[in-house]
């Protein structure tokens, strides 16, 4: 069973080194690695020439302008050969060796479609200092304000093609989007790892700003309408609710 690995990245240098250090260290082999830069103009390209030979020709790469990180992850979908797709982002990294090894178990004991589990929010500089844990649990409805950590989220690749790749009429929640559209729409099948196989910097897009917060709800909540689901008026604040209580306050 081939894993593809897909790691969007522009202007990366400062820690694209570690996460792609975290897939190196990885003790499953069956992997692919694709690095689908956005035409950085720092060394991004120069670090991923680097580390290319490493992988022995698992490593695929392309570096050209694109239309945002779903456009950029669309095209690393497109360009993935394996049976199971996933994403790493440029400033997160596989906190054990073994977190593809346990994927790949699962999905071939489980046969399930996809495959889910936890994560670390860090500080961005200080990676041992823990600001969030993110328990996602077993499944339960979206509009409960549950969904899965989407670094975490790994996918057969038949799910892409039968039900179609991130929605780019989205800027910022094409990844909630897209679990929605998988696991409630089409009820794909899915098993919670319970293991925390990531760490993941503070810094994301949705939450830089209260303007991106609000464009992020009102993303949600269209998410929800395009796909059919009902959600109850209270929802934002239920789904922010669940957020707070995990937030570790140290």
């Amino acid at each position: 069973m081939k894993i593809s690995i897909i790691t969007v990245c522009w202007n990366s240098e400062k820690y694209l080194g570690t996460a792609i250090d975290s897939i190196l260290n990885q003790t499953y082999e069956n992997i692919e690695y694709i690095i689908v830069d956005g035409g950085s103009s720092d060394k991004t390209q120069d670090i991923i020439k680097q580390y290319e030979p490493l992988f022995k020709g698992k490593m695929k790469w392309i570096s050209e302008k694109d239309n945002g990180i779903y456009d950029a992850m669309n095209k690393g979908i497109s360009m993935s050969s394996g049976d199971i797709v996933g994403l790493l982002n440029s400033d997160d990294f596989f906190i054990s060796k073994t977190a593809l090894d346990k994927i790949a178990k699962t999905f071939s004991t489980k046969n399930v479609d996809c495959v889910y589990a936890d994560l670390y929010y860090v500080k961005e500089e200080d990676t041992n200092k823990i600001v969030r844990k993110w328990i996602t649990g077993n499944k339960r409805p979206f509009n409960k304000g549950w969904h899965p950590a989407h670094p975490t989220f790994y996918v057969k690749k038949d799910i892409y093609n039968k039900y179609g790749n991130f929605n780019l009429n989205y800027k910022i929640a094409a990844d909630f989007e897209i679990m929605l559209r998988f696991l409630e729409k089409y009820s794909i099948t899915s098993y919670y790892l319970k293991e925390i196989i990531l760490k993941m910097r503070l810094g994301g897009e949705s939450n830089k700003s209260f303007k991106n917060i609000k464009t992020g709800k009102d993303e949600i909540l269209h998410a929800f309408k395009i796909n059919n689901i009902n959600v109850p008026f209270y929802y934002p604040y239920k789904r922010w609710l669940s957020k707070i209580s995990q937030y570790l306050f140290r």
